[in-house]
């Protein structure tokens, strides 16, 4: 046993464990949701599980207007993840609310609605839109997107521009219903920019987005993307998510954080969840094999059983020094 690791528990009937994760005021009835971006709507990965089996489906960022999206090529593969510059391609928010929300609405699937601007105003209007829409668990604010307003500065690099995004989205959106900031690594102190999102009313966090990465053709000798650069994703950037997670949930004890990046297996997501993330977004992972969420749902469930972990909160941040000091004094 390593030094200082806890004694090994009494393995529990996976059937046991309460899986139900609490994600600001929302309780969902499983920790692990689809990432935006990596499964649309949800209406493919439902022709190889159902669903409404998830915490909930996590939309495709949606911007106000349709969008084709940057020039192809848009992906290439990398060591342990793989680069994609979409941008942020859409049929925008009319469209949205009339199929992508209806669907999942009428499917009887929670969504958790990502939304994406280009200035505070875009995303002020895309939550006004979203209010009086039937069927939305929450709003994932995606904040990675450049401020056409401040020379192209990418608001969640920036304190004060990601808190007027927050601010204006949390002023226009019910107060049922959870607003989430979704942050990116690609900044200096991510707790800086975390308190601000959440001084302004984030309810909870998102992380983490994507890293900017790029990929040269050693064959052509030219970028291997159309856009040149793009979001690296996958395995790869996991000890990054973690490492963010930690430092949020350590600065931070009491904020939901909904943790993703590099999630392939269940002890991928525990690993999260230790680290402090209250449910875990799997995405990469569905394009070698759509059935991912659900099957990374049931190996997170055997490990915290295999654990004798009988509720999924009692995992949560419990890697902590301060959480799992509590926890022993609490069994002495």
């Amino acid at each position: 046993m390593a030094a200082g690791a806890p004694p090994r528990a009494t393995a529990l009937d996976p059937a046991r464990v309460d899986m139900t994760a609490a994600l600001a005021s929302v309780d969902l009835p499983s920790p692990v949701l689809t990432a935006s971006g990596c499964a649309a709507a949800g209406r493919e990965l439902d022709r190889f599980f159902d669903v409404t089996q998830l915490g909930a489906v996590v939309t495709k960022s949606i911007m106000l207007a349709p969008r084709s999206g940057r020039a192809t090529p848009r992906m290439a593969e990398t060591p342990s993840g793989m680069l994609n510059s979409i941008g942020l391609q859409g049929p925008g928010i009319e469209e949205f609310l009339a199929h992508d929300l209806a669907w999942l609405r009428e499917r009887g699937a929670r969504a958790v609605v990502s939304i994406a601007g280009g200035s505070v105003e875009d995303y002020a209007e895309l939550a006004t839109r979203l209010a009086g829409a039937e069927g939305v668990t929450a709003l994932e604010v995606n904040i990675s997107c450049p401020n056409v307003e401040s020379r192209g500065q990418v608001f969640a690099c920036d304190p004060a521009a990601a808190s007027a995004v927050l601010s204006a989205v949390r002023r226009r959106t019910p107060a049922r219903v959870p607003v989430l900031a979704k942050l990116s690594p690609d900044v200096t102190d991510i707790v800086e920019v975390a308190r601000a999102c959440v001084d302004a009313g984030a309810d909870g966090l998102s992380m983490i987005n994507t890293l900017l990465g790029m990929v040269i053709d050693t064959t052509t000798m030219r970028p291997a993307l159309a856009g040149v650069t793009g979001g690296l994703s996958g395995p790869a950037i996991r000890p990054v998510a973690v490492r963010c997670i930690w430092q949020v949930r350590a600065a931070m004890p009491d904020v939901p954080i909904l943790g993703m990046g590099g999630v392939r297996t269940g002890l991928d997501a525990l690993e999260l969840v230790l680290a402090g993330a209250n449910a875990v977004c799997v995405g990469t992972a569905t394009f070698n094999d759509p059935s991912a969420p659900l099957r990374v749902q049931r190996e997170l469930r055997e490990a915290l059983a295999e654990r004798g972990i009988a509720r999924l909160a009692d995992a949560v941040g419990a890697a902590h020094p301060q959480v799992t000091a509590a926890a022993t004094a609490a069994t002495a």
